[in-house]
């Protein structure tokens, strides 16, 4: 596979299904939190970023083996993120001084 090929996920890995999920991160005062828009109520927090992306990472492995367990489907990862860049434009009040 080419090293920039899009995978389709989930994908075999030996006897193993991989999934990916994105993550959304915020800062919130002194804390941060984290959530998967593609698994409703999977959501973690934390004191620093190492942390949150810890718990994030082990809410989704339990979320997803409880998917399992019950015999549910894994939800298909359809979110996406990006940026959007816009340029600050100059007051009205700005042009008349």
């Amino acid at each position: 596979m080419d090293q920039f090929q899009v995978k389709k996920w989930p994908y075999p890995v030996g006897e193993l299904i991989m999934y990916r999920f994105l993550v959304i991160f915020e800062k919130a005062n002194k804390y941060y939190s984290a959530y998967s828009p593609d698994l409703p109520g999977c959501v973690a927090t934390g004191s620093t970023r190492e942390e949150v992306k810890k718990n994030i990472y082990e809410a989704i492995e339990m979320h997803v083996q409880g998917l399992l367990e019950d015999n549910l489907l894994i939800p298909e990862s359809e979110s996406f993120a990006e940026y959007v860049a816009i340029a600050e434009k100059p007051s009205i009040d700005s042009e008349f001084v």
